[in-house]
């Protein structure tokens, strides 16, 4: 008794708390149903607020995430490999974020994957928010050394170091995510604001989310191995000047009317392009696969009910990225490319040869692509290589830590 006593006064005296940046609440540690005492078995530690201190979950706890929970500039919160972490299904009011000069170090493994999951007993899509990064490497929707702000939490993000590190996610598999607050702040299962390089991402997994699977607003960061499965809005994302690569990516689409598999902007249409010189999104996605519903299931104009949306990729807003080895299956349209001949020149940059696709396979596709862009170009300056896409291997290393439909 006298060991579980000194634990607990340990444990909550290292637990010192602050407000916010958005005004969130302090840290939560609850332990239900014996008066705040040591946790039995069958309790739960609610976790919520901001956290101004390391924080090392244990293994042998049970953890339910049941609001904001900030992790604050110059701290690190640690999970074990095997964790399963629940989030309260309220909504996009609960969701973890690595603020600016925090870290997460989440490192599963093949076999014990760390699983952030609604605690719902009947669980589905949007019962929770979804996890954030935030960075300091740059985005072009601020000039300088000036820092953007997120859509949620109002978190900074953004600078000028484009090795930023914010940890570390390796085999860690999203569920359920995608709280929307309102129309313009909506969770993602993973969102990256401005994070760097030196943070590593691979062998993760969006599973069943209301709104975009991995979404990149700016930033260097890199990712590998990476699994989307039944987002409700696109799977991917990227926006805000974006560089980094993905290597390995797989996606079964489930959208409807609109969402693509892939929404890619050159910069944020709702900020505007506020580098100076003008930088432009220019990730690198190699081995990747696609699988939509089935052209047949697909509309165009919005006339009918979709079992799944009509568009794969929309590259829009002066978007650059090179694709290599893709295979795409199921869609009514390949890639759909946007733009002008001034603010929005994603034309241009299939021309200049910033905007490419090698070596491609499209199964089941009624157009392989369609020029809305303002500038002309033919289909060998914008795709090479067509039947010799393999797209990725996803049996080759999805065994053991994700789910399937």
């Amino acid at each position: 008794m006298k060991t579980k006593l000194f634990l607990s006064i340990t444990l909550l005296t290292a637990m010192l708390m602050s407000c916010a940046e958005d005004n969130t609440s302090d840290i939560i540690i609850n332990y239900p149903n014996n008066g705040g005492g040591t946790p039995t078995n069958s309790e739960a530690i609610l976790l919520s607020g901001s956290y101004t201190t390391d924080l090392t979950l244990d293994s042998n706890n049970t953890y339910i995430l049941n609001g904001p929970m900030i992790m604050e500039s110059g701290t690190t919160l640690t999970i074990p490999a095997g964790m399963t972490i629940k989030a309260s299904a309220t909504g996009s009011d609960v969701y973890l974020a690595i603020a600016q000069g925090a870290k997460i170090i989440a490192n599963g493994t093949q076999n014990a994957p760390i699983v952030f999951t609604s605690a719902a007993e009947n669980p589905k899509a949007g019962d929770w928010g979804g996890l954030i990064l935030l960075g300091r490497a740059p985005v072009n929707s601020v000039s300088g050394t000036a820092t953007s702000t997120s859509e949620i939490a109002g978190l900074p993000y953004g600078g000028t170091n484009a090795a930023d590190n914010s940890g570390s996610l390796r085999y860690v598999r999203v569920q359920y995510s995608g709280g929307s607050a309102d129309g313009q702040s909506e969770n993602n299962g993973f969102s990256f604001y401005g994070v760097g390089s030196g943070t590593v991402v691979e062998y993760v997994q969006m599973y069943e989310g209301k709104d975009d699977g991995f979404e990149f607003f700016g930033g260097t960061v890199n990712a590998k191995f990476v699994s989307i499965l039944n987002a409700q809005d696109d799977s991917l994302d990227w926006t805000e000047g974006w560089s980094g690569t993905i290597t390995n990516i797989y996606i079964e689409h489930n959208g409807v009317a609109w969402d693509k598999a892939i929404e890619a902007d050159g910069y944020n249409t709702d900020i505007g392009n506020n580098s100076s010189p003008l930088t432009w999104s220019s990730p690198t996605i190699t081995n990747m696969t696609i699988n939509g519903k089935g052209a047949a299931n697909t509309i165009q104009d919005g006339t009918s009910v979709s079992l799944g949306s009509y568009e794969a990729i929309r590259l829009r807003a002066g978007t650059q990225g090179i694709f290599n080895n893709i295979e795409i299956n199921g869609f009514g349209e390949a890639f759909d490319l946007d733009g002008d001949a001034n603010a929005n020149p994603t034309g241009d940059h299939v021309a200049n040869g910033f905007l490419r696709v090698n070596n491609v396979t499209f199964n089941d596709v009624t157009t392989k692509f369609k020029n809305d862009t303002g500038v002309a170009f033919t289909e060998s300056d914008f795709i090479t290589g067509d039947g010799t896409g393999t797209g990725t291997n996803y049996s080759s290393w999805s065994t053991g830590w994700t789910l399937s439909n």
